[in-house]
């Protein structure tokens, strides 16, 4: 079994259990996902399974669409619903005319600080082993791309607080419960993530998604490795190229383009081919198929 397989992750479970149960059900042992999700989300994790593990870190780049609701005037040390709540205030006149105001100044690039709570490594070690240990570290930012915000809908009373939900579509490396506590901070008070969503990563959608119950049942399509990789150019290559493709030999670049796919006589991708940064008059293996 080779592919990608769209998994819609239930609420509650991190993004290793669901690689576990997938694997336990299939009987295939190389399976890797392709972006976290925390246990409090839901939504697409694309799942790469067998050969097509060798794409997984192109598909971790793909951009992504998420659905997120955030409750205003309550701060976590988490930066979501499930941490230990550090602050809260009452909340008052905050329209959601101003809320969608507030949400334009996150359009475009920005630099984000990581939350406390990530796996990101400081000095060999994970920002969350610094958080448990009770040690203060200072969070790194980084730059991150949000290409668009909107509320979805109206402000709604959350006893003395107030919830809204946002729709964004973000480049990688964003966080979202940083993003919420971000949009409080500009609203002049605290803000935490109360459910999160992601509804597409690159190509795949939440609509073609299935569930470990789907899976289960073996009631799923794979993605082929050739499908999942339709964007990028491809070219058909004799077979005398084929068998120096297998040898891992650096070709003529006579393709003119980044990255690209070897297609064999058969129309079977056997390869992904990229330009040669030493010399780009040639290009060499990016990623073997066969």
């Amino acid at each position: 079994m080779e592919g990608i397989i769209v998994v819609n992750k239930p609420k509650g479970w991190t993004s290793r259990q669901v690689v576990n149960e997938v694997t336990k059900i299939t009987g295939v042992k190389k399976i890797g996902h392709t972006g976290t999700l925390d246990p409090l989300a839901t939504g697409v994790m694309v799942l790469c399974i067998g050969k097509a593990t060798k794409i997984a870190e192109l598909i971790t780049g793909y951009d992504k669409e998420y659905v997120a609701e955030g409750i205003l005037g309550i701060e976590t040390d988490t930066l979501d619903i499930e941490g230990k709540i550090l602050r809260e205030d009452r909340i008052h006149n905050i329209s959601k005319e101003k809320i969608k105001k507030v949400l334009t100044k996150f359009i475009g690039k920005i630099n984000q600080e990581v939350p406390k709570y990530s796996a990101i490594k400081i000095k060999g070690r994970k920002l969350y082993e610094y958080a448990r240990s009770d040690i203060e570290i200072e969070l790194p930012k980084r730059e991150i791309d949000i290409y668009s915000i909107k509320l979805l809908e109206d402000v709604m009373v959350y006893g003395e607080k107030l919830k809204f939900k946002i729709k964004c579509k973000v480049s990688k490396g964003t966080y979202i419960r940083s993003l919420i506590r971000d949009i409080g901070r500009e609203l002049n008070t605290v803000a935490t993530l109360s459910s999160l969503e992601r509804v597409k990563q690159g190509d795949y959608t939440i609509a073609e998604s299935y569930t470990i119950a789907d899976v289960k049942n073996n009631d799923f399509c794979i993605i082929t490795i050739k499908e999942a990789l339709k964007n990028f150019p491809t070219f058909k290559v004799r077979k005398e190229i084929v068998k120096q493709v297998k040898n891992g030999v650096i070709l003529d670049n006579t393709f003119f383009q980044s990255i690209f796919g070897l297609l064999n006589d058969g129309d079977e991708l056997i390869a992904l081919y990229k330009t040669y940064e030493k010399d780009p008059t040639k290009v060499k293996p990016y990623k073997m198929f066969i």
